[in-house]
This record gives C-alpha cells, sequence and structure tokens, in this order.
C-alpha cells in the first residue's frame, strides 16, 4: 500500500477526508496546510453516496471521479482514496496515519478515526479554516443568481 511505501523510506503519512464537491481556495490552503505536517498527504474523498447521506439529496455537485481528478492536479495532494462509507473510519484504520488533519471546525472528540490514529501513536491535528469560503457558501451564492 501506498502509505507502507511512504513509511518505508522514513516518511510521515498525513490523512484528512472530506467532500471537496467545488473546489475553492479554502480547501487549497487547508490542503497545503495538511501536506506542511508530513512527506506526504492522503486525501480521503466522499463517495456521491456517502455525500448524499451526510449532505442530502442535492449534493455531490460535481461527480466522485472528477473530484478525486482535481484533488490528484493539486501540489499538496500526493494520492486520493474515494471511500463508500458514512464516515472514513475503516479507511483511516486501512491507511494508519501518522497524522490525522481535520478542520478546526471540528471538536477534538468527534473526529472519527481519531481513536485508530492516536491508539498507533500519532497525533490529530484540526488545521484553521479560512474564512468566507465554504462549498456550500458558494453552492448558495450561485442559486441565488438564479432565483
Amino acid at each position: 500500500m501506498f502509505a507502507n511505501r511512504v513509511r518505508v523510506e522514513s516518511g510521515t503519512v498525513v490523512f484528512t477526508n472530506g467532500v471537496f464537491d467545488l473546489l475553492h481556495p479554502g480547501h487549497v490552503r487547508y490542503l497545503c496546510d495538511a501536506r506542511a505536517l508530513g512527506d506526504t498527504l492522503m486525501v480521503g474523498v466522499n463517495s456521491d453516496r456517502s455525500v448524499r447521506v451526510n449532505k442530502g439529496p442535492d449534493r455531490p455537485v460535481t461527480p466522485e471521479r472528477e473530484r478525486a481528478e482535481l484533488l490528484l492536479a493539486l501540489v499538496s495532494v500526493d494520492a486520493v482514496v474515494i471511500f463508500d462509507d458514512d464516515t472514513p473510519h475503516a479507511i483511516i484504520t486501512s491507511v494508519g496515519p501518522d497524522v490525522l488533519v481535520k478542520g478546526a471546525d471540528w471538536r477534538p472528540d468527534s473526529i472519527v478515526g481519531r481513536d485508530v490514529v492516536e491508539a498507533r501513536g500519532g497525533r490529530v491535528v484540526r488545521v484553521e479554516l479560512v474564512p468566507g469560503h465554504s462549498t456550500s457558501d458558494v453552492i448558495r451564492r450561485v442559486r441565488g443568481l438564479f432565483t
């Protein structure tokens, strides 16, 4: 597996996950901050099905494979995996990252996978988000233009 190869080469594997539906500057800055915490960044992307479960029937706007393609085009992202579960717990368990990153809007006790990462001696880092940048806000603004 990709993460094991990185570790063999004495690298630190950083993992984050999300929908990344409409890529915006907040996403790019968040991923750059996450990448700075280690040697490689792996991103878990919610499948279309899991996005609908978590965000509602009108999401995602962008299909899962296209979201993964956009993320892989970023210099900060080394690997992308699409996961179909409602939470990323299974993929975090499989990858076993050294660092798990989530946005600072997540309470520490509600970060999925924290137990797995900390049990292996890894750490969980909450990264500050860029104010004024959210996919939901972009969608609301666009919809407002057409109503």
